[in-house]
């Protein structure tokens, strides 16, 4: 019997110890962790109808729950240089995953929304389904700001009225990151 308490007195030392012991060493660095972006800037594109570019605004918001990992959504509004009252907009979200870390940062994504054109001559507008893909390259300059230098992407119109359509472009800005987060890491 005096054993048994022993035995028990020692394990529940060694319990009541083991909640105040630490085991795993200190992080050794912090992350970028949580951030949400928001931006803006200019677009240039090949409109696939009647072969036109079209130019205009796009506007976008980045936010990354984890490191590299997050969800980009854009609006984009192509309304410079429309030849006979042609213009497109898009308004997408979607997965974006940033490649590698540091002053230059790569980044691939793709996204799904809505894409409305106005045709010709007033003559009609319509709403359809857009998928896209693109990749680009963000410029940090300090802890706050980057410049998309290069902002590359393909959509796809499946539904469009009159055959599918394939516009691609570029674009190119400046963000603004309105939350900044820190992660530990080493753990």
């Amino acid at each position: 019997m005096k054993g048994l308490l022993s035995s028990t007195l020692v394990a529940l030392i060694a319990v009541a110890g083991a909640g105040r012991a630490g085991a795993q060493a200190a992080p050794t660095a912090t992350g970028p962790g949580t951030s949400i972006r928001i931006g803006g800037g200019v677009s240039g594109f090949e409109a696939d109808y009647g072969k036109r570019t079209l130019g205009g605004a796009v506007a976008w918001a980045d936010v990354n729950p984890i490191w590299r990992v997050g969800v980009e959504g854009e609006a984009r509004w192509l309304r410079l240089h429309e030849d006979e009252q042609t213009s497109e907009s898009t308004y997408l979200v979607g997965p974006r995953v940033s490649i590698l870390s540091g002053r230059v940062e790569p980044y691939v994504k793709g996204m799904v929304g809505a894409g409305l054109f106005s045709f010709p001559f007033g003559y009609g507008h319509g709403g359809y389904f857009v998928v896209a893909g693109g990749a680009g390259v963000d410029l940090h300059m300090g802890d706050r700001w980057r410049v998309r230098a290069l902002d590359v992407e393909y959509q796809r119109w499946p539904q469009f009225s009159f055959g599918a359509l394939s516009p691609y472009g570029v674009s190119a800005g400046i963000s603004y990151t309105i939350v900044h987060g820190g992660t530990k890491l080493g753990r």
